[in-house]
């Protein structure tokens, strides 16, 4: 019988959040904490879930095909894409779940969980593609967002499936580059309010590309890719004032982007100039998409107070966590700080290599 360990990390967000989806880039990372199923055949020819963490128990057919998805249902989404790439499960396993990423709190739990399955299925019963991070990636991006017509991106999938710290171009010709395999001094904090993911990516995301539509139509040649911050009060001119904010949203959240790009290219790191982009990038999040809450705000402001570089929000927002950029070798006094402010869990974190197979054995059966 098989054995199969499957791990998937979490995630934070660096820099570009709420911007994937416009087609505008997005730098991340993948970092320490985990999704890990322990995964041993069967012969009763089905998938047997334990989701201890959650005290769940699912049983799924082999052979099922799903011709209806279940909202946010990505063990059946997942499997009906992997099998028009011929990934045909013919035996079954038991499954165990176990992680240490906090649910619902934006750093991508449920996509975490969704490329370790993945992994876990070619793994197990092969598919007719080349297998590399970014086609797991792909598989991740197509079984969550596309599978249910969810108004997300690609951030969660390509940060957590190709690891490391990532620039993600989500404009055509799409690209995913590493560009740093390591960034001393992060601090992720969890703020126990659950955030706000479909409903609120829906909303902003909405509003940001009707505003860019009517922008077009009064601008032909208008690429926003290419928009620079000097540019806003002109294209703003054309705008609804309920339009105004989610449109220079975009254009300052993608020039904050931009320049901490410039900051991961040099040979090395400025830490304080890249936690002050961080610190500019949370303003647009908080001012003008308004997508914090108190107990965020409250938390980012004692991680500054007690000497951190940069901090912001992470995700969708409504709640959720944050991260920290501190100096190496002090984050013991924001940790506290964060912790003091009313954090849950507030803890170091390092950079991940991202989703990978760390067993597959074979095993004797008694």
């Amino acid at each position: 019988m098989k054995e199969i360990i499957s791990l998937a990390p979490g995630r934070t967000c660096l820099f570009g959040d709420h911007q994937d989806y416009l087609g505008l880039p997005v730098i991340a990372c993948a970092i320490n904490r985990n999704i890990k199923l322990t995964v041993v055949q069967n012969d009763t020819g089905v998938f047997k879930l334990n989701m201890g963490d959650i005290n769940e128990v699912r049983v799924i057919d082999i052979h099922a095909t799903f011709s209806e998805l279940a909202p946010r249902d990505y063990f059946a989404s997942s499997l009906r894409v992997l099998r028009r790439h011929g990934c045909i499960p013919n035996v079954g396993y038991d499954i165990t779940i176990k992680g240490d990423i906090p649910i619902n709190s934006g750093t991508s739990s449920s996509s975490a969980l969704l490329l370790a399955w993945i992994n876990f299925l070619i793994t197990a019963y092969g598919v007719d593609a080349e297998v590399t991070p970014e086609f797991i990636a792909k598989m991740g991006y197509a079984s969550e967002v596309l599978e249910h017509g969810e108004p997300g991106g690609m951030m969660d999938h390509y940060s957590i499936g190709v690891g490391n710290i990532v620039h993600i171009n989500t404009k055509d010709p799409f690209s995913c580059t590493i560009i740093g395999t390591e960034l001393k001094g992060l601090i992720t904090g969890v703020s126990g309010v659950p955030k706000e993911t479909i409903g609120l990516i829906g909303e902003l995301k909405g509003n940001a590309l009707l505003a860019i539509d009517i922008v077009k139509q009064n601008f032909k040649d208008f690429d926003l890719n290419k928009a620079e911050i000097q540019d806003l009060k002109k294209y703003c001119n054309y705008l609804p004032d309920r339009l105004i904010p989610y449109f220079e949203a975009a254009i300052k959240n993608h020039h904050y982007t931009k320049l901490a790009l410039k900051e991961f290219e040099k040979p090395t790191l400025d830490l304080k100039k890249i936690g002050e982009l961080m610190n500019a990038h949370h303003v647009v999040l908080r001012d003008l998409l308004k997508i914090t809450v108190p107990k965020i705000d409250a938390m980012i402001n004692a991680a500054l107070k007690a000497g951190a570089y940069g901090a912001k929000i992470v995700g969708s927002g409504g709640g959720g966590s944050i991260v920290v950029l501190a100096e190496p070798g002090k984050e013991a006094p924001v940790v506290e700080a964060i912790l003091a402010a009313g954090a849950i869990e507030a803890y170091t974190v390092d950079v991940d290599p991202g989703v990978r197979i760390l067993e597959n054995s074979i095993i004797l059966k008694n």
